[in-house]
């Protein structure tokens, strides 16, 4: 077999290291898909109508993003 590497008192097989190497790269380079979704900030109105106003507004913008 090919050459190997001593780590830690350990034969390591160079091929052993390339997958790890490889699949830690991927790992770090990868956006994580289980993080939750960036949170809005909170909405701080004076009244209740003008913070169903900007809550539909929001929502609204939103909307047309996605189109």
């Amino acid at each position: 077999m090919g050459a190997a590497y001593h780590i830690m008192g350990r034969s390591v097989p160079a091929h052993q290291l390339a997958i790890a190497t490889l699949g830690l790269v991927t790992l770090l380079a990868i956006p994580k898909p289980w993080n939750p979704a960036p949170k809005h900030p909170k909405i701080i109105a004076e009244s209740e109508d003008e913070k169903k106003f900007i809550e539909n507004y929001v929502q609204d913008h939103l909307k047309a993003e996605k189109h």
